[in-house]
């Protein structure tokens, strides 16, 4: 304070990986920090962050999801908040696991725009430990490093991503600790129902008679619901019946359902592996279905050629991929497998738009001109004869233009086969921009 005035800060905080398979949650820590920092009578600036980063990094954690929580706090506060975070991280996270590594990051201020392009790398590609630690020096960042510490990525990205191009909502409810790692008790008709009063406003909620709100781990989470506006995820919630008790529930803003992963085209001698892409090119072959019912088949740029993979978890995606021919036009998204002894580099499809089909020509024998029938081969060189009528005409082949069962459009997995960050059917023409209210109540406690 000086001469009276209370000095105000903005203070970022990130976290990730303090989760493991067998329990613990990010987001789980984060809705823990909002109540203890609520009563700290502190302001947030904003809903809690949930960022996803890229899906096909060999070393992610269980939802791939990195927190971020900005503050408006006077500075003698900063100290008592920092020490506040590290306690809990350390009460919180699933240390005893071996692959799990948090991180947490603080930054004072405004987001410099080198941790901005962190960030978006952080999206869709790699970034070694070496760089974010570069980067959070260089941009002032403090970080704290549990174990490996690889979670620092995370964090300094969460911080970095300030989703001013497009975001979701959601809103998730937590468990009471005794009922972690039992039987989630949640009405599925009432999914049913909340899911037809609020889609298109919330989405990817059920697929078929199956339940997608719900994970299946013993994590904390009860369930999530997406969706455009806080308001629709409150309504969702009065909407959803569960049978056991709600220790709380957080509204956070997200990356969810943006394509936040697939925003970078690439040619095909760029895209090396576990990097997010989005690649332009031309069907060089044949669709292939494999024994397990995947489906691959090549596409060629100017640089190259790359195989194409849709797995058998993709549903009825497959059969869309199965009906290209060599010469359409394609823009294909997905993340690029390594080559092993089996497969060469792969594209694991994710999504595919069709610009541009090619004409599907076939050559068929002619007519007989007597009856209407079609002719067939009366031996090399002899022409063709009709079996009904006998007779043998000598004409060439003809070229027939057969209907295609696909069109010129953007086609993507199931629900229930796409990742955190697929942006759904109900959102191709679809986005959210600042300004962000907060909503009174977005969180309880």
């Amino acid at each position: 304070m000086l001469g009276g005035v209370i000095t105000v800060l903005t203070l970022n905080i990130g976290l990730d990986d303090t989760d493991s398979p067998r329990g613990g949650c990010t987001t789980h820590l984060c809705a823990v920090l909002v109540e203890l920092l609520s009563k700290l009578k502190v302001k947030f600036r904003d809903y809690p962050l949930l960022i996803r980063l890229n899906p096909n990094v060999p070393f992610k954690t269980r939802g791939n999801g990195a927190v971020c929580l900005r503050l408006e706090v006077e500075k003698k506060a900063v100290d008592v908040i920092k020490e506040l975070v590290l306690k809990e991280v350390s009460r919180l996270a699933d240390l005893s696991f071996s692959g799990t590594d948090p991180g947490v990051a603080f930054l004072l201020g405004d987001i410099p725009a080198e941790l901005r392009r962190l960030s978006e790398q952080a999206m869709c590609d790699m970034v070694s430990l070496n760089e974010a630690f570069r980067i959070a020096e260089k941009c002032g960042a403090e970080i704290h490093t549990f174990k490996e510490g690889r979670g620092i990525i995370g964090a300094l990205a969460a911080i970095g991503e300030t989703l001013e191009d497009d975001y979701t909502y959601e809103l998730i409810t937590y468990r009471v600790p005794e009922n972690w790692g039992k039987p989630r008790a949640i009405d599925i008709e009432s999914v049913k129902e909340m899911d037809r009063l609020t889609s298109p406003d919330t989405f990817n909620n059920i697929d078929d008679d199956r339940v997608l709100i719900a994970p299946h781990g013993p994590d904390p989470v009860l369930y999530g619901v997406r969706g455009e506006s806080p308001e629709v995820l409150l309504k969702a919630y009065k909407l959803v019946k569960v049978h056991e008790p709600i220790e709380r529930w957080v509204i956070f803003r997200s990356n969810q359902g943006t394509d936040a992963h697939l925003r970078v085209k690439r040619k095909i001698c760029n895209a090396h592996p576990y990097m997010s892409a989005v690649i332009e090119g031309v069907v060089s072959s044949k669709p292939v279905v494999s024994q397990g019912g995947h489906v691959f088949v090549k596409i060629r740029d100017d640089t190259g050629e790359i195989n194409c993979a849709a797995y058998e978890p993709a549903g009825s995606f497959r059969w869309v991929i199965s009906d290209l021919i060599p010469g359409d036009v394609v823009r294909v998204y997905g993340g690029i497998r390594p080559p092993s002894l089996s497969h060469p580099k792969t594209l694991n499809l994710e999504k595919i738009e069709i610009v541009k089909l090619a004409p599907n020509l076939k050559l068929h024998n002619p007519i007989c001109p007597n009856c209407g029938k079609r002719t067939s081969s009366a031996g090399r060189g002899q022409g063709f004869k009709c079996k009904k009528c006998g007779k043998k005409i000598f004409a060439e082949k003809v070229t027939v233009e057969l209907a295609r069962r696909i069109t010129e459009s953007i086609y993507i997995p199931p629900p229930r086969a796409q990742r955190h960050l697929t942006r759904p059917y109900s959102r191709l023409n679809r986005k959210n921009a600042p300004p962000i209210k907060l909503l009174d109540p977005w969180h309880f406690p």
